[in-house]
């Protein structure tokens, strides 16, 4: 294939299998992170812009503002540079430094917000007013505010087609992360169109307040929404069948048994959203195909997660999850007895009645 931008590679991602101890089980993973931004953010970034330019408010050679955390900052910045906007990213420190190089290496402007806070906790309210009010003063700058912007879901409808096309009509579980909850409801809606039986769970850190859960800080990167923080109003529960959350020594450990048992190297909220898949399809009851959505790539996260004396510094170095992660995944051959048959093309466009399913943190 010959591409004529970057932005042409967005979405042509591939599936890769993680055989499980369950012989009834197969669990599949969705690897966003070989996106041309490393994230699964690129559809968002393009969906947003798309919007944006479609709507009237972003004209060439205007300016492009966002809070991120990075990976959409990354996405935005690509996105930018290939169609010649501007971009100014307001980030702060909780953003890894090779995602803050990475958006400053695309030609993106940082603009870091100021205040006291600690290491693990991340000043997203503020970062959100500060991008507001330079949307606002810049002539020619839009606020992309992916919080609450109706295509931040929308584009990730796509994905949830790939899914079933790739893994065929045996697909009962879908797991990911949930930050904003644009992803986990773009992907949940369209899953339940195709079929309204496919489980959806969005898994956030342990300290977020996603789903009703008491807020504390925590490192995970780029996902949960922190407290002092309001859920974004993208997010959609009724699509959502469980909300569960995940430690930061489980969601690292896990990262790094990847890592050294598959040489796949992924970001701290995909290994959060791996362990709690890895526990659902180890389940005895569980019969069927599983997805976990591999969200980013833990390249960007080697002077972190993937340090030792990084993660022994701050309490979470741990192998209490090695025997969990070791007897989760076996060396066996695929099981053939779980067919996986594709779909009709019927099947990804067929609309059923809205799901009843109406999960709350109220």
């Amino acid at each position: 294939m010959i591409l004529s931008r970057i932005t042409d590679l967005v979405g042509h991602t591939h599936m890769m299998e993680i055989p499980v101890s369950n012989p009834n089980a197969r669990l599949f993973l969705k690897l966003e992170k070989f996106n041309p931004g490393g994230s699964m953010k690129d559809r968002m970034a393009i969906s947003m812009v798309d919007a944006a330019e479609r709507d009237g408010l972003l004209r060439p050679g205007g300016t492009i503002v966002e809070s991120s955390s990075g990976n959409t900052g990354i996405g935005l910045a690509i996105v930018a540079a290939e169609r010649g906007y501007q971009f100014i990213a307001v980030v702060d420190h909780h953003a890894s430094k090779d995602k803050l190089l990475t958006m400053r290496a695309l030609g993106a402007q940082l603009h870091f917000v100021t205040g006291v806070y600690a290491e693990n906790e991340v000043a997203v309210v503020e970062r959100q007013e500060t991008a507001a009010r330079l949307g606002r003063e810049i002539p020619g700058a839009v606020f992309m505010n992916q919080s609450d912007n109706p295509a931040n879901p929308a584009g990730y409808a796509d994905l949830a087609d790939a899914i079933c096309s790739e893994v065929g009509s045996n697909l009962r579980l879908y797991v990911s992360c949930a930050g904003t909850g644009g992803s986990i409801t773009g992907v949940g809606r369209r899953l339940k169109k195709i079929d309204p039986k496919i489980h959806v769970i969005a898994v956030e850190p342990e300290g977020s307040i996603i789903f009703g859960n008491p807020p504390h800080p925590y490192y995970q990167s780029g996902t949960g929404t922190p407290g002092g923080d309001e859920v974004g109003k993208v997010m959609d529960y009724s699509v959502v069948d469980e909300g569960i959350t995940v430690g930061d020594r489980e969601a690292f450990a896990t990262c790094r048994f990847i890592a050294r048992r598959f040489g796949l190297l992924i970001g701290g909220s995909t290994g959060g959203a791996l362990f709690r898949a890895l526990e659902r399809v180890n389940a005895p009851e569980f019969h069927g195909v599983a997805v976990c959505n591999v969200c980013d790539g833990g390249e960007k996260y080697l002077q972190s997660i993937f340090d030792d004396e990084w993660l022994s510094s701050r309490q979470l170095l741990t192998d209490q999850f090695t025997e969990f992660l070791t007897e989760a995944v076996t060396r066996r051959s695929w099981n053939a007895s779980i067919e996986i048959s594709a779909p009709s093309p019927l099947t990804l466009v067929r609309s059923v009645d809205r799901h009843e399913a109406n999960i709350s943190p109220h």
